[in-house]
């Protein structure tokens, strides 16, 4: 049987497995950024459910007619997506755009190590120790850790690991007369189960800043992200239950992989 003769008009398959499986309607005018429309309802669809992480998007022509947008406005979108750790790209015979793992959650109202958060999520910690040694504090260190300048510190760099991919460089400095021999354990575990079960001692309470920073070449060649990408800079200053410091740290988080929640409680009057 001869095949059916051509219309002319390409036949356009659904390009989004989504709760109604029709795109969004899409405001033009004065005011209206179209690829913005674009990446908040993906995001949207990302954020119910609706695109699990590993779903492989279809190809930028197909999502492009699907939308009613041209192909530049689509790639800006899913630029900004990219950017915000959403969704990947990969290139290759079986190369695509995929939604994108969940971020680690940063929670600053509960303290709690690195090897937790990611047991709380179902990941798997991990760590590879960079640089670890005995040496002066410095001016910043000593005042955080309330000791002399000249008072030895350890200090501590690792990459953190999450399901063998990295997530966090980590630089810690701890007093080393609090912490005697500690450069002697192994130290690609939980340094906060280090100190509770070395030596009785575990971070109650910390105080944490977070600044906005980009990559410089180490840290991007360690985190494994491009020069310049975004990287959450906290400084951490731990402390013992009786208010005595116990660590000053400062680790950087990729963005593109972490996210910070605060809970807050209703304002007093």
């Amino acid at each position: 049987m001869a095949p059916p003769p051509r219309t002319g008009r390409r036949r356009i398959r659904p390009a989004l497995r989504t709760g109604t499986g029709r795109p969004p309607e899409i405001v033009r005018g004065p005011g209206a950024t179209v690829h913005t429309q674009i990446e908040d309802w993906l995001a949207s669809e990302i954020a119910a459910g609706a695109l699990v992480p590993g779903d492989k998007l279809p190809s930028e022509h197909d999502l492009a007619t699907w939308f009613g947008v041209s192909r530049m406005t689509l790639r800006h979108a899913l630029a900004e997506l990219t950017r915000r750790g959403l969704v990947t790209k990969a290139v290759g015979r079986h190369g695509g755009t995929f939604v994108a793992a969940p971020k680690l959650e940063q929670d600053l109202t509960r303290l709690a190590g690195f090897s937790e958060r990611l047991r709380r999520h179902g990941m798997v910690a991990g760590a590879r120790v960079l640089f670890a040694s005995e040496h002066p504090a410095g001016p910043a260190a000593a005042a955080a850790l309330r000791i002399g300048k000249d008072d030895l510190v350890c200090e501590v760099q690792r990459v953190r690991l999450a399901d063998g991919k990295p997530i966090v460089l980590e630089r810690s400095l701890f007093p080393a007369d609090r912490f005697p021999g500690m450069l002697d354990s192994r130290l690609d575990g939980s340094l906060y189960e280090l100190l509770e079960v070395r030596y009785g001692l575990r971070p109650h309470r910390a105080r944490e800043s977070l600044e906005p920073v980009t990559a410089r070449v180490r840290e991007a060649e360690a985190l494994e992200v491009p020069e310049g990408a975004p990287l959450m800079l906290v400084e951490r200053i731990a402390y013992a239950r009786s208010g005595e410091p116990l660590e000053y740290a400062r680790d950087l988080f990729r963005g593109d992989r972490t996210k910070v929640v605060v809970w807050t409680s209703e304002l007093e009057d």
